[in-house]
């Protein structure tokens, strides 16, 4: 007889001893660990509980709605209606003839859905009872086209089909597809509830540790679960000791004492200084500067400075970011960077006199 350990590896029943199957023993440790680690069960997910309990009680109750579930990257969305699908269909063949799954990956026209979804919303199944499941992730990938073709096919198919259509941005949603679903919003992940998983990961990897080294992936991981477990083995497969200083050379962000000595500089040298300078430091440890405003909103925002002021590097700060974003020069754009500084330290300056 075959079944599961507690990891997800397959065993086999030999004279009353469960032995495990050494090829997908094999597989299992090479998966990157999102994967590996990846929730089955609705009752291992660790955030959201008021949206699981909804959809479990409509489960039970034989009553699932089309559902659109959206928010940031990370934070158990996709994981969450795969758990509800596992949970609906039990055993994993009715799971794979009862479910249909469409990434951003697939081409998903308009000819996608006029074939392929509505082929399979269509069908019944000869052995399976219950209602079929689509699943469209990152669906505000999809064309305005698309869209429209599937609202009439989500009305015409739900007596037989059930769809969930996940996305980070739901004002790219059309308001006809919204209003045919139960919308649910996935907040990003606290810090609380990512660090008892993250811990557990850890020992589970025998990850050499120290409490500074999680507090950085906790502080850089801004709510994405997915961003954790990726800096977690990366640190780990490039260091021996899982530290600040090792998560932060690893995920490319500017180190606190860096960013330190660039709010430093900002604040308290001549614009020609500043400029040199925190070119240099960039050009030596090559950060992106769009890191380092990030960094730099978290350290002015703590400070005690005067509204205006601050009002004024905020939004400075905001224009440098919008057009780092169209690929400007990182050199010019540090230049206004410390002109916005230099312009805020002059108000500061006028208000005290």
């Amino acid at each position: 007889m075959t079944g599961t350990d507690d990891g997800g590896v397959k065993t086999m029943e030999v004279d009353g001893k469960q032995h495990k199957d050494k090829k997908a023993e094999e597989r299992w440790n090479q998966l990157p660990w999102v994967e590996k680690y990846r929730p089955d069960k609705l009752d291992d997910l660790v955030a959201h509980d008021d949206i699981i309990q909804i959809i479990k009680n409509l489960i039970e109750q034989d009553q699932l709605p089309h559902l659109l579930l959206y928010g940031p990257p990370g934070t158990g969305k996709t994981s969450t209606i795969v758990a509800a699908a596992k949970k609906m269909y039990g055993s994993h063949a009715a799971y794979k003839s009862m479910t249909l799954e469409l990434n951003a990956s697939d081409a998903r026209g308009i000819d996608v859905v006029r074939n392929q979804i509505k082929e399979f919303a269509g069908t019944k199944q000869l052995f399976s009872k219950g209602i079929k499941l689509i699943i469209l992730d990152e669906c505000d990938a999809m064309t305005n086209d698309a869209q429209f073709a599937l609202r009439r096919i989500i009305e015409k198919y739900t007596s037989n089909a059930r769809f969930c259509l996940i996305c980070n941005y739901v004002s790219k949603i059309i308001p006809a597809l919204q209003s045919r679903c139960t919308r649910f919003r996935f907040a990003p992940l606290a810090r609380d509830q990512i660090e008892g998983r993250l811990t557990e990961i850890a020992q589970k990897e025998h990850c050499n540790t120290t409490p500074d080294g999680m507090d950085a992936i906790l502080r850089l991981s801004g709510g994405d679960m997915r961003r954790v477990l990726n800096l977690l083995q990366a640190t780990s497969m490039s260091s021996d000791e899982i530290n600040g200083t090792t998560v932060y050379q690893t995920s490319g962000a500017p180190l606190p004492t860096d960013v330190t000595i660039i709010l430093d500089l900002l604040l308290n040298q001549s614009m020609q200084t500043a400029v040199t300078d925190i070119l240099k430091l960039c050009g030596t440890k090559g950060y992106a500067l769009v890191d380092i405003l990030q960094e730099l909103t978290f350290e002015i925002t703590a400070l005690d400075l005067p509204g205006p002021a601050l009002a004024t590097m905020l939004d400075g700060m905001s224009d440098i970011e919008h057009r780092l974003a169209f690929g400007t020069s990182e050199k010019i754009q540090t230049a206004a960077l410390v002109g916005v500084f230099v312009k805020a330290r002059h108000q500061m300056e006028m208000a005290s006199e």
